[in-house]
């Protein structure tokens, strides 16, 4: 129990209707979950409107309701607080509630198109490495000291995001690392948290379904960087055109990180090959587990925040070439027979994609094939569609285009969408396999020895989302389960 009085410290309000002294057992935002003694926050969200949901929560127990517009009769004994930003409320409010959990812990934020979660997950095993209880905020997954909690979101919503934080508090850890999604700074999820440190990798076209306009996308990034404080420090990739625009305003204490151009941390590829990278950092040779020229950066961002914390760059280095990366990104097997080798990746931008290619494609020794399964999400960016079929037939020997996770669209609209980018000459590579265990099977059918199949769009994902319905579904599960089949 809170007193709502102490749980709005810091909430900018604009109107206040009944007593703050009273006991608040839990806070909402999903009037679902309400129960008696609760606080809702009413949230206006992209397809729902917590307004809408007052009344509900008041017959579910609500005692306390935050809402930006006043209802327009008032329940007796139910306390209302008005603000001018509910999302923004919910975000501080959670935080008091939690008991501000991180003035506790020390908590690195990691935002940009693609990398971030290699680059938290990184962090996460290097400061686990170096002897500390660390947190992890990530897509794949939630980790706590060493206990994994499944993700359901890049960010959670603000209540189970401080929950989360407060759980990790309790056990013991010193850190927190944390995926920081555009939609979550948007929406106001990490209102109310303090951030030691923020980390950017780059900024591509992703998420133009939600933010409209790419200037929009960028500035929900940058957003992130302007809020820290003069304490903490932000680190940015300046190979990224825009990696300097993102600190511009920031008030934190600013460093880079380049393979091309003078930097704080600075790198160099020596070596890039399936078993690992050799690169320098800092004039210090090292080889790592890693693949491709994206982890040299990736690394170099990690690298950059241990430093940054304080830690001894031998020791980071030392632990940073043991580790691997997270699941599901540039993940590889190879078959047992023709040694076909087989990559899981999350790429699903355009960008992204063509990145994986150019790194397969450098790491080739000769007239190995390369054939990219590949689909495109329904229910988001559609502009993406064109692109991502153009790059996959670009980079590739071959391209079968499948379905992603439609969710409510036509899978076979969803593929017209993609072959309509498609030059003349990218025409001739493809063939559009709607079923994607089917698509899989062609692709390592037509594979040789020694050639590659990339699989691309869903990564770590354990399923696949069709007409509103999740059903199980691993990319990788089903690539071994295709070398066996046919007895690759």
């Amino acid at each position: 129990m809170k007193k709502l009085s102490d749980i709005l410290y810091k909430v900018s309000t604009t109107a206040l209707s009944g007593n703050t002294s009273i006991d608040i057992s839990d806070v909402q935002i999903d009037s679902r979950k309400v129960q008696k003694g609760s606080l809702f926050v009413a949230v206006k969200g992209v397809a729902v409107d917590g307004h809408q949901y007052i009344n509900k929560a008041i017959e579910l127990g609500a005692s306390a309701i935050v809402c930006e517009l006043m209802p327009s009769s008032l329940a007796e004994g139910v306390t209302y607080v008005q603000t001018s930003n509910s999302a923004e409320a919910a975000g501080v409010i959670a935080h008091n509630f939690y008991d501000q959990p991180t003035t506790k812990l020390k908590l690195v934020g990691v935002t940009g198109t693609n990398g971030k979660t290699t680059i938290a997950t990184l962090l996460y095993k290097l400061f686990s490495c170096l002897g500390y209880k660390c947190g992890l905020l990530s897509t794949v997954e939630n980790q706590i000291a060493g206990k994994v909690i499944p993700s359901t979101h890049t960010t959670p919503d603000a209540v189970s995001l401080n929950a989360l934080l407060k759980q990790m508090v309790e056990e013991g850890c010193e850190y927190a690392f944390m995926e920081v999604s555009s939609h979550a700074i948007d929406q106001r999820r990490i209102a109310g948290l303090e951030f030691v440190g923020a980390l950017f990798s780059n900024i591509t076209h992703d998420h133009l379904d939600y933010h409209k306009t790419f200037d929009e996308y960028i500035k929900a990034k940058k957003a992130f960087f302007d809020a820290l404080p003069s304490s903490a420090f932000a680190i940015t990739n300046v190979d990224d055109k825009r990696g300097h625009v993102m600190l511009q305003n920031s008030a934190a204490k600013k460093y880079s990180y380049s393979l091309k151009t003078v930097a704080d941390f600075k790198g160099k590829i020596l070596e890039n090959s399936l078993t690992g990278l050799i690169m320098t950092v800092n004039d210090q040779e090292v080889i790592f587990r890693l693949i491709g020229e994206f982890n040299a950066y990736n690394l170099l961002a990690v690298y950059g925040a241990a430093i940054c914390l304080g830690e001894n760059k031998e020791q980071v280095l030392q632990c940073l070439s043991n580790t691997t990366g997270a699941e599901g990104r540039f993940d590889y097997v190879i078959s047992e027979k023709d040694r076909v080798i087989g990559i899981v990746d999350y790429a699903h931008t355009p960008d992204a994609l063509q990145n994986v290619l150019s790194t397969i494609k450098k790491l080739k020794h000769g007239n190995e094939q390369l054939s990219t399964v590949v689909g495109c999400g329904g229910d988001r960016d559609r502009t993406k569609r064109p692109i991502m079929g153009e790059v996959a037939c670009t980079y590739s020997d071959k391209a079968i285009f499948t379905s992603d996770n439609p969710r409510s669209e036509d899978p076979q609209q969803i593929l017209q969408e993609m072959e309509a980018g498609l030059s003349s000459a990218a025409k001739r590579k493809y063939i559009s396999i709607v079923d994607r265990k089917q698509a899989i099977k062609a692709a390592v059918n037509m594979a040789g020895p020694d050639d590659i199949v990339l699989i691309a769009g869903k990564g770590h994902e354990k399923y696949q989302e069709i007409s509103g319905v999740k059903h199980h579904f691993d990319d990788k599960e089903v690539l071994n389960e295709m070398f066996q089949l046919l007895n690759k």
